[in-house]
């Protein structure tokens, strides 16, 4: 059996306005970056997702397959490719708007594929019809593999309330791992304690917990504990990407501590404080690379190594 991380979620193109003016498109979307990112960390990858048989839907099909990633769907159910229109601030940082619907086709694995990781979330986690489909997948994979949710709240989208926050409740206790930025926290729950959160998600069913707070590093949650580690120092391009390589890289990592598969919940139970922190330098130095070079353009293995 081919051991591999099943992504499922969004792809689409970031039309990307630079401070000078400058317009480009390249190819993105969270799920997708993730995928990539995975990929090119040399995991094998199945990918489930959706674009439309037009230009920009050529342009992801392509970069997915020149990076390796393979699909677990027929992508062209959609009547166009999604786009994200990303503005950059002084700080690289980006704000978005969007062009999406979202639905999937149904999944397409060989019989001797045996996905051993599970990563969801993000706009695929939220917006109907597809996210119906999206929560299906994760329950009916979490007695078989890691499954990992990217939170990463997108009001422009959703709007923001109590009825998006069940719903990213609701997600989470579907996974093994959740990742979600400070900023998607303060946007989900106001106010709240990143610590009382995280407690309330392990409560909930999920095992652990990685915030991402920019500068400010990483910090983990666990039944192991608490810990945090510093962001590396880096020139920044852009953030696009960013946490997309915080949350595969932290499935590689895990995936090499033997953290995947059926024994994955018992393995996270198991982690020390050390293991998390490992697992978190990993992932802040490869998104390091990212923000350090323009659009979500993750790191390779050998550039980590």
């Amino acid at each position: 059996m081919e051991q591999v991380a099943l992504v499922v979620g969004e792809a689409l193109v970031d039309v990307v306005h630079g401070l000078d003016g400058t317009v480009r498109e390249h190819p993105g979307g969270s799920a997708a970056n993730a995928a990539v990112a995975l990929a090119r960390l040399g995991r094998p990858v199945r990918f489930v997702t959706a674009y439309g048989d037009d230009d920009r839907g050529r342009l992801l099909a392509d970069h997915l397959g020149d990076n390796g990633v393979r699909l677990g769907s027929d992508p062209l159910v959609l009547d166009r490719t999604a786009t994200a229109e990303a503005t950059l601030a002084a700080s690289g940082a980006a704000s978005y708007e969007f062009d999406i619907e979202w639905r999937l086709g149904a999944v397409q694995l060989p019989a001797d594929v045996d996905p051993v990781a599970v990563l969801y979330g993000s706009i695929g986690a939220a917006i109907d019809p597809g996210a119906r489909d999206v929560a299906v997948l994760a329950q009916q994979h979490r007695p078989t593999a890691l499954t990992v949710f990217d939170l990463n709240a997108r009001p422009a989208i959703t709007g923001r309330g109590p009825g998006v926050a069940a719903r990213a409740r609701a997600m989470a206790a579907n996974a093994d791992v959740v990742k979600a930025s400070d900023e998607d926290l303060e946007l989900l729950w106001p106010g709240r304690e990143h610590a009382e959160l995280a407690a309330e998600l392990l409560a909930g069913g999920t095992g652990a917990v990685v915030v991402t707070r920019g500068e400010g590093g990483l910090r983990w949650f666990a039944p192991a504990g608490e810990g945090e580690v510093p962001a590396p120092t880096a020139t920044v391009a852009d953030t696009i990407g960013a946490g997309d390589t915080v949350t595969a890289a932290v499935v590689d990592a895990l995936w090499q501590l033997g953290v995947v598969g059926p024994a994955a919940r018992e393995g996270l139970s198991v982690l020390r404080a050390a293991d998390w922190t490992a697992v978190l330098e990993h992932a802040a130095r490869a998104a390091a690379i990212t923000v350090s070079r323009p659009g979500g353009d993750p790191p390779w293995r050998h550039e980590l190594e």
